[in-house]
C-alpha cells in the first residue's frame, strides 16, 4: 500500500471546450451523451461537498504526509469543479437547464446531509463516492468500447479526471480510517447510500435532460431501456467495476489494495512528455483493449 501515485494538481489545461462540439457528442447517442453529461452536472457541488468533508477532519490530522496528500486532494478535486463547470457552460448554451439540477445536487449534499447528519457519516460517503469513482476510471479507460464514438476532447476531460481520482483514491478513506474512526458498519453502508442515490439522480438527470432536448415520453422510454443496457448490463458501462466495487465490503480494505490501472502510466507518460491532456487521453485510447 506504500507503492501508490503521487497526487499532482494539474491546472490551467485546455481541452478545448471553448470550441464547437456537437450536441449529441458521444457517437450521436442521445442517451450516452446525456448520461454522461449527467456526471458532469453533479461534479462542481460533489468536489465542493468532498472537500467540506474532508476538511471536517484536517485539523484532527498529525500526519505530515496525510496533511500534504489532504492538500493536494483539495487543489485537484478543486480543479475538477472549475473544469467541469466550464464545460457545463456548455450545456446551457444548449438549453439545458443547469442551475435547477445543480440546485438539486447541492439540495441534497449541503441541505441534507451536510445540515442533519454526523459528520463521521458524510465523511465516510465521500471515501465511497471516492471508491466508486476510482473504479469507473479504471473501468471505462481499460476497454475501448466503452468510450468509443466519443468526442476527442470530452474524453480527454474525462480522462484527466480519471486518473486523478486514481490518484488520490485513498486520501478520504485514510481520514475515515485514521483520523475519525468509523467503523465498519458505517462504511459498508454509506457505500450502498452512495451507491444507490447517484445512480438514481444519474437516471433522472439523464431523463430531464432528454425531455429538454426534445424528445417525448415514449421515445425517452425506448431511449433509456436500451442505455440502462448499454450501462448495467454484460459488457455494459459499470461491467468491469463489479469485482471491485464488493472488495469495498470486505473488513481489512483499503483503496491501494486495488491494483494500479495500466491507463494511468500510458496517461502520465504521456502527458508527463507532452503537457497536452489530448495527446495523452489519445495515447490511452489507442492502447485499450
Amino acid at each position: 500500500m506504500n507503492d501508490h501515485p503521487t497526487i499532482v494538481p494539474r491546472e490551467q489545461l485546455d481541452f478545448g471546450l471553448d470550441e464547437d462540439i456537437p450536441r449529441f457528442w458521444f457517437g450521436g447517442d442521445p442517451f450516452k451523451t446525456r448520461f454522461i453529461d449527467a456526471m458532469s452536472t453533479t461534479f462542481p457541488e460533489g468536489e465542493r461537498y468532498f472537500i467540506c468533508c474532508v476538511r471536517d477532519f484536517r485539523d484532527q490530522v498529525t500526519d505530515p504526509k496525510l496533511l500534504q496528500e489532504i492538500k493536494d486532494f483539495i487543489r485537484q478535486e478543486g480543479q475538477h469543479g472549475i473544469v467541469h463547470r466550464r464545460f457545463n457552460d456548455r450545456l446551457r448554451a444548449q438549453g439545458i437547464d443547469v442551475d435547477r439540477l445543480e440546485r438539486y445536487t447541492s439540495g441534497m449534499l449541503f441541505g441534507f446531509m451536510r445540515r442533519w447528519l454526523p459528520k463521521k457519516h458524510t465523511l465516510a460517503s465521500t471515501a465511497a463516492c471516492e471508491h466508486l469513482t476510482a473504479i469507473m476510471a479504471k473501468s471505462f479507460f481499460s476497454r475501448r468500447e466503452v468510450m468509443e464514438g466519443a468526442d476527442p476532447r470530452i474524453y480527454a476531460m474525462y480522462a484527466w479526471h480519471a486518473m486523478e481520482e486514481m490518484e488520490h483514491k485513498a486520501v478520504a478513506f485514510d481520514v475515515m480510517q485514521k483520523v475519525a474512526k468509523v467503523g465498519w458498519l458505517r462504511r459498508v453502508y454509506t457505500l450502498l447510500e452512495v451507491t444507490v442515490s447517484f445512480n438514481l439522480q444519474l437516471l433522472i438527470y439523464t431523463n430531464i435532460m432528454l425531455k429538454q432536448d426534445g424528445f417525448g415520453l415514449f421515445k425517452r422510454l425506448g431511449q433509456m431501456a436500451r442505455g440502462m443496457w448499454w450501462v448495467y448490463g454484460p459488457g455494459g458501462l459499470f461491467s468491469d467495476t463489479v469485482g471491485a466495487y464488493f472488495r469495498y465490503y470486505k473488513p481489512g480494505f483499503h483503496p491501494w489494495q486495488e491494483a494500479e490501472a495500466k491507463s494511468y502510466r500510458l496517461w502520465l507518460e504521456a502527458f508527463d512528455r507532452t503537457q497536452d491532456p489530448l495527446e495523452a487521453a489519445r495515447v490511452v485510447y489507442a492502447a485499450a483493449a
